[in-house]
């Protein structure tokens, strides 16, 4: 089997380069036209030679997503991308431009089965979760697309992202590298249905990302109704999400994360006993 070689870290390349006989600092012109040239082929990287080129094709999996359709608002200038994976699922991405930067919204997964009444993601269920190389060439082929520097992420496309926490995180320290793109983690937003230990694996890494809860209710009897996570435990993770816990697992991350714990703290427990559903807050 090719080796995902977009989805290791810099060490991890410098190794699996040395096991096919090539010098260290090959792997770090490699990383380099992966992670910061965002080249879609191995034919562009031209200060590799030919017999490497050739060694790499055979030996490697060089993830590149394909562009299928791009739409663009005539109000704002806002970019829905839809791309297909290599194996012939697809996923959508959007681009949003800001005062403070370009914005770009990513899938974590092809579909979803946290089944949220309200999300189009979950109609058909959970097919597979995405490779950190596929949640980084979201970002790649939009940069390239436009020209211009992606400064934000948000992971709130298809998918939970705390479903898939493995490829999530190590998406996190591949995008924050300082040999890539260098997104700083405070510029990274998760959003989360609310699983738990999700959360809390989060917390141990000491993460400085912005996490965005999804709530939609103000109490557990209306969110129940609607997000269906929020009253079962799952195999083999325990997804009981009731509010209270939620809140104390948020409180621990603002902890550890040093984000403003007491007025994140009021937030919450001011919405969950008002009388109106909700969407997103964010702990910044």
């Amino acid at each position: 089997m090719k080796e995902d070689i977009k989805s290791m870290t810099l060490p991890e390349l410098t190794t699996w380069m040395s096991a096919l006989g090539e010098k260290g600092f090959r792997a770090k012109q490699l990383y380099n036209w992966m992670h910061k040239n965002l080249v879609s082929s191995f034919d562009e990287m031209t200060n590799l030679s030919g017999a490497l080129k050739s060694k790499l094709k055979e030996q490697a999996d060089f993830v590149v997503l394909t562009p299928v359709d791009v739409r663009i608002s005539s109000i704002d200038g806002t970019r829905k991308y839809l791309f297909r994976l290599q194996d012939g699922n697809v996923i959508e991405s959007v681009l949003m431009r800001y005062r403070f930067g370009n914005s770009v919204c990513i899938s974590t997964q092809v579909g979803c089965r946290m089944g949220c009444r309200f999300c189009a993601s979950t109609l058909d269920g959970l097919v597979r979760s995405l490779r950190p190389s596929e949640m980084l060439e979201q970002i790649y082929r939009i940069q390239k697309d436009i020209g211009e520097r992606i400064s934000n992420v948000v992971l709130m496309g298809s998918g939970e992202p705390f479903d898939n926490t493995e490829n999530v995180f190590r998406f996190l320290d591949l995008i924050s590298c300082e040999e890539g793109l260098n997104i700083s983690q405070r510029n990274l937003t998760i959003s989360t249905c609310g699983l738990i230990p999700g959360i809390e694996q989060l917390t141990a890494r000491h993460s400085q990302v912005t996490l965005a809860l999804s709530l939609h209710a103000p109490n557990d009897t209306v969110r129940k109704e609607l997000m269906p996570i929020a009253c079962f435990i799952a195999s083999p993770a325990k997804y009981l999400t009731v509010l209270y816990d939620l809140q104390n697992a948020i409180s621990r991350y603002c902890e550890t994360a040093h984000f403003f714990l007491f007025n994140v703290h009021i937030f919450l427990h001011f919405h969950v006993h008002v009388e109106y559903s909700f969407s997103f807050y964010f702990i910044v």
